[in-house]
């Protein structure tokens, strides 16, 4: 082991060292369940292992090897978010649900992701999408309460949690950070403008490919220009994302360029990520499809479709949802440099090397 490398986790100066943070770990946890309880939610305890891990481009998913009685093996995998089995709850009838639980995702190992984490994940019958960016903002201003933190703080980035957020649309955010107009490229009733917008991107200094969606280069443009800037000072809720970016979101009536999405940052980090719930199968089912094709285009392989989850977003209510990140909120609360810094056990690296 390098002498500079910190000791084990499981070694007794290690985990003296981390600790108090761990601590604050389980009394941020215990207060969002006394704050969700107080409102009336019912917290729910959904499987881990699901028929699906997801179906966006870029989420890599865990295969399960799952053996029948009989020995056959069945296709399973380890979610990457509770939301399909909760949506499935929404739709038999429950009506205010979350879900503190740990999700599983490939390919994610930086001071900011982890192959295994965990999310908050809430839902709302009825609710506008406006009352989960108050929810965002109570849970952020409970955590740095029960930390005693003044400021949020990453990457000598700060934030005041007890601010109420910015609000900004995606639109603004890409003309103030970036200096492009993203509906240049977003023709109202038309298709996205790839070439337009890649033009755009490379004008900035964005690198740009000759394969690259209309999607590939705006999440190039939010990652290296946009999301540095956002959550300073205090947090920023980013809305209307381009409809594009839906993902399971309704397109908005009043603009179909956009979708009813938000997502919440602080000092650069996104925390949360929110939706209007779609609740129409067959568009649900065209946007996995396309999403999916996608994926085996870039990466060869693609996840399958939850069939069962498809049959309950046709029934499913009027909801909003949200997940936050954990561990990246305590990590914000706390002052720690890592999310592995406040997962009690962090997750091997493989990597690694002693």
């Amino acid at each position: 082991m390098s002498p500079s490398a910190p000791p084990p986790f499981w070694s007794r100066g290690g985990h003296a060292a981390r600790r108090p943070r761990l601590v604050l770990r389980a009394r941020i946890a215990a207060t969002l369940r006394q704050w969700f309880d107080a409102k009336g939610f019912v917290e729910v305890d959904p499987a881990a292992l699901q028929a699906s891990p997801g179906n966006e481009t870029h989420l890599h998913g865990l295969r399960a090897g799952l053996v029948g009685p009989d020995g056959a093996p069945h296709e399973a995998w380890l979610h990457t978010s509770p939301e399909f089995a909760m949506k499935k709850l929404i739709a038999a009838g429950e009506a205010q649900i979350f879900a503190l639980t740990h999700v599983f995702r490939n390919r994610e190992r930086t001071a900011l992701h982890a192959p295994e984490f965990a999310m908050l994940e809430w839902y709302r019958v009825g609710a506008p999408l406006q009352r989960l960016m108050d929810d965002c903002a109570a849970l952020v201003a409970l955590a740095a309460h029960v930390a005693s933190a003044k400021t949020f703080a990453f990457r000598s980035l700060e934030a005041s949690p007890f601010e109420p957020p910015e609000r900004v649309t995606v639109r603004e955010a890409f003309l103030r950070h970036a200096g492009i107009d993203l509906y240049d490229s977003l023709p109202l009733g038309g298709e996205p403008d790839a070439a337009l917008f890649a033009r755009q991107a490379q004008a900035a200094g964005i690198r740009v490919t000759a394969d690259d969606t209309w999607s590939d280069v705006f999440s190039r443009l939010l990652t290296e220009r946009v999301e540095p800037h956002l959550g300073i000072g205090r947090p920023t809720i980013l809305h209307a994302y381009p409809a594009s970016e839906a993902a399971l979101a309704r397109v908005s009536r009043d603009d179909p360029r956009v979708a009813e999405r938000f997502e919440l940052y602080c000092c650069g980090v996104e925390l949360a990520n929110a939706f209007h719930e779609l609740t129409d199968a067959a568009e649900q089912r065209a946007r996995f499809e396309a999403d999916m094709a996608e994926q085996r285009r870039i990466y060869g392989a693609s996840a399958p479709i939850d069939e069962d989850f498809l049959a309950a977003v046709g029934v499913m209510p009027d909801a909003s949802g949200a997940a936050l990140g954990f561990d990246r909120l305590v990590m914000l609360a706390t002052g720690a440099y890592s999310v592995g810094a406040v997962q009690w056990t962090p997750v091997f690296d493989p990597g690694a090397t002693a």
